[in-house]
């Protein structure tokens, strides 16, 4: 077996796992405003145990709620109330066979919902005000939801810093958590002293400023998780283990966590009788680019480093966290550099993975794109979700969306996008017969292009390829819709899924020989013939033709490694359109040696990129000396410039080459329903046009981020209906 390291059973203390592979606790808000595990919050966890995990930590969860709450729908453990229902959720955890802990903390200075209430918020000190570069990033629209972060008084967090007996309190909070816990049938317990919450704030010695006891020497700051560790450890059953997640490293925090603070830390949590040690780091929350750093890292195996670290220096077993792919987490494990590996997206995106993984049927793992909506959710106080699993925080109304339809249908599925391939695979999971056409000859639409330019997207194409080839579904490339073909096929429903268009808006001097539109330049990207290329110098035209007969530029891959050594485009550019396509495209430019200016006519850049990918994007443009205009207004293009009015005066920015990357619509090219008698017709994102005799039942679209490339939701199905998708800009 490919991964039989990772899928060997191992123990934690006591409590022995099916496999080595840990999901991570990460806050849904799928819990109840009352502080109870939901439904929605059970059902979610539930699927995650169904798929084969081992091992379940639940998302962070407040000691003394609703006090110490960094999220509006945060479940708690100060009262006996809650246990019923942690019950429920550990027993439907159970029947599959994994076997969950709860992660106990206190948010300390990022109790959000204690600012909203107006509640001081302990703290080891009052913590130094820092600039902060978030609002900068932030739509209008955003913003409004950290209004209220500011008090009910507008006077923003009212920090109270601990005496040595208020200590002793949060103690206790700590350990009634851990017995109510225990009571509720977790087979662990995780303390949660990393992320900048309270214990992690004594750990700090940026934030700990304290002369006693409890602050000081690295060994004083570590005293109040050790003392939490041994009052919980005497306080429950030894066959439960205690876990303690652990910061190694604060990043862009001047006087932070250093990894020599954190040997010391591990020593003494290990001594006071910490059973395993799940090792993360942390990124100062004021700096955008931060967080991609550290809690949710982008760097690939970001984290590993630490966790041999962890490994060289202490006995008990290691949990690694970190966007580490399958064969380096094998791999990690196989060379004892830690025990146990810890995924939080990749089982967002699918909660089958490990059960695949045992299967050997790791081609058909849904992948994470790195997108970054599901903690993007949480910045603005929203249920987490997933770009490319829909059902992800839904699995309690979406019990049935696989099963089998009472009767079986001729479909055929127009369009090779993300949108036709999921739609074409949801209806063949059901057993329908599918067939997808699709006028290019090759598929992915523009997910290709997507992936040319964020890596990441491209697996989903991979991902799709795979599964319709495993349930034989047949896509026809080179073959155009019409009623002829139609006809042969004899369909009894056709699925519409052409995506959209990208037509520039009027902005004068588009129809200019050095301008591109969406479409144009998608053209180009991706090899189709086009008018574009009548734009190119005779030299860039060759090398194209060329690269088109040797079939070189139909592979995304080496397309991409191409593009940094040759592309059809001038050297500087202005980009017209500041928001995903615009932002991407710059960022794919600006790393090929590209000299950019974008400019944007409203004032948010990037409403459509989730908050994360968005700081992350707009900081390596920044870095990389991109010029970002916003609110620009009345834009005009001429043979050598682009001209706009910027707070009442005109500009003018020089441009060898313009691309405008703005303007999209549905394509409603093959819609003409009226000419296919005898089929039942539905156009993807056009549910409102549906005639009441058609048997589908269509849902919106959970996310207002998605963008044509890649942002592809599964829709519900009623029992005698067939499966659709929605594709939204």
């Amino acid at each position: 077996m490919r991964y039989s390291n990772l899928l060997k059973s191992s123990s934690i203390g006591d409590m022995l796992l099916k496999n080595k592979i840990v999901m991570a606790p990460m806050g849904s808000n799928f819990a109840s405003e009352d502080g109870h595990a939901s439904e929605r919050l059970k059902a979610y966890y539930e699927e995650r145990a169904k798929g084969g995990v081992g091992l379940i930590i639940l998302e962070t969860s407040a000691v003394s709620w609703p006090a110490g709450s960094s999220m509006p729908n945060m479940i708690g453990y100060s009262e006996d109330r809650f246990i019923p229902d942690l019950q429920d959720l550990t027993s439907r955890v159970h029947q599959y066979g994994a076997k969950i802990a709860a992660q106990l903390n206190h948010s300390g200075k990022i109790s959000q919902e204690d600012v909203v209430a107006g509640r001081e918020i302990p703290v080891p000190s009052i913590p130094k005000m820092h600039p902060s570069d978030m609002f900068g990033l932030l739509t209008e629209a955003e913003i409004m939801n950290f209004i209220k972060a500011a008090g009910p008084d507008g006077k923003g967090p009212r920090y109270h810093e601990l005496t040595t007996n208020e200590i002793k309190d949060e103690i206790g909070h700590f350990v009634s958590a851990a017995k109510r816990a225990v009571e509720s049938g977790f087979d662990a317990i995780e303390i949660h002293a990393g992320h900048g919450y309270l214990i992690s704030s004594f750990l700090s010695p940026a934030v700990n400023r304290r002369t006693d006891e409890y602050g000081g020497s690295a060994e004083n700051r570590a005293r109040l998780l050790a003392e939490i560790i041994s009052k919980i450890k005497s306080s429950i059953p030894s066959s439960i283990p205690v876990i303690v997640r652990l910061d190694a490293f604060e990043y862009r925090v001047e006087g932070g966590i250093s990894t020599d603070d954190f040997l010391v830390t591990i020593k003494l949590a290990e001594e006071a009788g910490a059973d395993a040690l799940d090792v993360s780091a942390y990124g100062n929350p004021a700096k955008g680019i931060a967080f991609t750093e550290a809690p949710l890292v982008h760097e690939p195996g970001g984290f590993i480093k630490f966790a041999k670290l962890a490994k060289a220096h202490c006995s008990i077993p290691i949990l690694a966290v970190g966007r580490i792919d399958l064969d380096i987490a094998e791999l990690g494990i196989k060379n004892n550099d830690f025990d146990f590996v810890v995924m939080g997206r990749k089982l967002l995106a699918d909660p089958f993975l490990p059960q695949k993984l045992q299967d050997n049927q790791d081609s058909l793992i849904r992948p994470c794109i790195y997108c970054y909506v599901c903690v993007s959710k949480i910045f603005i106080n929203q249920p987490m979700c997933c770009s490319v699993n829909s059902s992800m925080g839904r699995e309690f109304e979406d019990k049935d969306l696989y099963s089998k339809s009472n009767e079986k249908k001729n479909i055929v599925v127009i369009g090779s996008g993300p949108a036709g391939m999921e739609s074409a695979r949801i209806l063949g999971e059901r057993g329908h017969k599918v067939i997808v056409l699709e006028k290019e000859k090759d598929i992915g639409g523009t997910l290709r292009v997507a992936s040319l330019a964020y890596e990441p997207n491209q697996a989903l194409i991979t991902y799709l390829k795979n599964s319709l080839k495993h349930l034989g579904i047949k896509i026809k490339t080179k073959t155009k819709a019409n009623l002829e073909v139609l006809k042969k096929i004899s369909p009894d429903h056709v699925l519409f899924a052409t995506g959209a268009k990208r037509n520039a808006p009027k902005i004068p001097g588009k129809e200019l020989g050095h301008v591109f539109d969406g479409e144009e330049l998608k053209s180009l990207l991706i090899s189709s013939n086009s008018k574009a290329e009548k734009k190119l110098n005779i030299l860039s035209r060759l090398i194209l033709k060329a690269g088109n007969l040797s079939q070189l530029l139909r592979n995304i891959s080496s397309l991409r490694i191409l593009s940094k050594f040759w592309m059809p485009l001038k050297k500087e550019l202005v980009i017209i359109g500041g928001d995903l396509v615009g932002l991407e495209l710059a960022e794919f430019l600006t790393e090929r040696g590209k000299k950019i200016t974008v400019v944007e006519p409203s004032n948010d850049l990037g409403p459509n990129l989730s908050i994360v990918r968005r700081s992350r994007v707009i900081h390596l443009l920044k870095s990389h000396g991109v010029n970002i205009i916003k609110n620009a207004k009345d834009i005009k293009i001429s043979n050598t410039d682009v001209n706009f009015e910027l707070d009442g005066a005109f500009q003018s920015i020089t441009a060898k080459q313009v691309i405008i990357a703005m303007g999209t619509e549905s394509n409603t090219e093959f819609a003409l329903a009226r000419f296919y008698r005898g089929m039942a017709l539905i156009e993807l994102g056009e549910f409102d046009r549906a005639k009441p005799d058609l048997t589908f039942a269509a849902r919106r679209a959970p996310l207002p981020e998605q963008r044509n490339s890649a942002r592809l939701l599964l829709q519900k199905i009623q029992e005698s209906g067939i499966q659709a998708a929605e594709l939204r800009e």
